[in-house]
């Protein structure tokens, strides 16, 4: 594994590859286009970059609106949390967030990332789209002083290990690399795991030398990070239906004109199902060629009811609050 960067300089240069993008993003009083900088934290070939972030670019900057959308994938302006400090702060305009990483900014977002909250992809879209959706969305906008344009499925997120995993009980004993955040480490206490800390760019190694005995992702990134190299079975157990926000900094929004925020919000919202296709039909092709190998195992009859009954029990006695009513509301919700 190649040598971690020094941490000093890989933070001045995040600095400076910001501020460099970013001053080219800002229009003056000139006449000159409306420039828009939209990140997320995706390599090129990822869904979320070429059926995502580029494809609103391409929408909106092909209909010579005076608005140009410039992207940035692969975590160029800094990693989620440094990104959307830039976005609250107008240094960045537009970007890509799981909802687990807007909560430390606006607590009750952080539901739309729990484990079983949603019954897959069409629930996520139903509530975000109907007025509790709606709600929380312009509360979230309140707080933080941002808008969120739109939301993007992220997969269905599944467990690896070395092990079939059917029921609760199979992930006794097994040390399961979870996200560092505490939407994530609740999950993993929903669904009777024990989570261990790994920094992702570091999960391949960690389970090639058996420090962790499993982690759970969606199917396109196991296999875009080669973790199916190092685990011997999948088991789809669909605990999260991922998802991502797609937020603009308020004041970016504003100087827009009507017709540039009509064209914008169009264009993001039109994408939504471009991009679920997208990722959908990477997992079938993964999962195919998975099966035709023979490695890793898919583990395709897991026990769904058991897990989310699990979850469930756990939610209603920990939640509290805004969380404990916006969890109740969703699931009252499940088709």
């Amino acid at each position: 594994m190649p040598k971690p960067p020094n941490k000093a300089l890989l933070a001045l240069t995040t600095t400076a590859v910001l501020a460099t993008g970013c001053a080219a993003m800002n229009s003056g009083d000139d006449g000159a286009d409306v420039k828009l900088s939209f990140a997320n934290s995706y390599t090129d070939n990822h869904p979320h970059t070429r059926c995502g972030i580029k494809a609103v670019a391409d929408t909106v900057n092909g209909q010579d609106l005076g608005v140009t959308v410039e992207t940035f994938a692969n975590s160029q302006l800094g990693n989620d949390d440094t990104r959307f400090t830039s976005v609250r702060s107008g240094d960045l305009d537009m970007d890509v967030q799981g909802s687990s990483a807007l909560a430390g900014a606006y607590a009750p977002i952080g539901v739309l990332d729990m484990a079983y909250v949603f019954d897959g992809p069409d629930h996520l879209f139903a509530f975000f789209d109907g007025q509790q959706g709606t709600k929380l969305k312009d509360d979230f906008g309140k707080a933080t002083g941002t808008r969120v344009l739109g939301v993007w499925y992220f997969g269905m997120r599944h467990f690896s290990a070395n092990k079939a995993i059917r029921k609760p009980d199979d992930l006794k004993g097994l040390r399961m690399r979870f996200p560092d955040s505490k939407i994530y480490l609740e999950n993993a206490k929903a669904v009777g795991a024990t989570p261990t800390a790994v920094a992702f760019e570091e999960l391949y190694l960690a389970l090639q030398r058996k420090t962790i005995d499993g982690q759970e992702n969606p199917i396109p990134t196991i296999a875009e990070k080669s973790l199916d190299e190092v685990q011997t079975h999948v088991s789809l157990t669909g605990h999260q239906t991922g998802s991502q926000l797609i937020v603009i900094n308020e004041e970016s929004w504003k100087k827009l004109s009507s017709e540039q925020q009509q064209a914008l919000q169009k264009a993001v919202t039109d994408t939504r199902a471009a991009n679920r296709k997208c990722i959908e039909e990477d997992e079938a092709k993964i999962l195919a060629e998975w099966k035709s190998k023979g490695e890793p195992t898919i583990v395709d009859d897991v026990d769904t009811k058991a897990f989310t009954d699990k979850a469930g029990k756990y939610f209603a006695e920990n939640l509290e609050g805004e969380q404990a009513e916006l969890y109740k509301a969703i699931r009252s919700a499940a088709p």
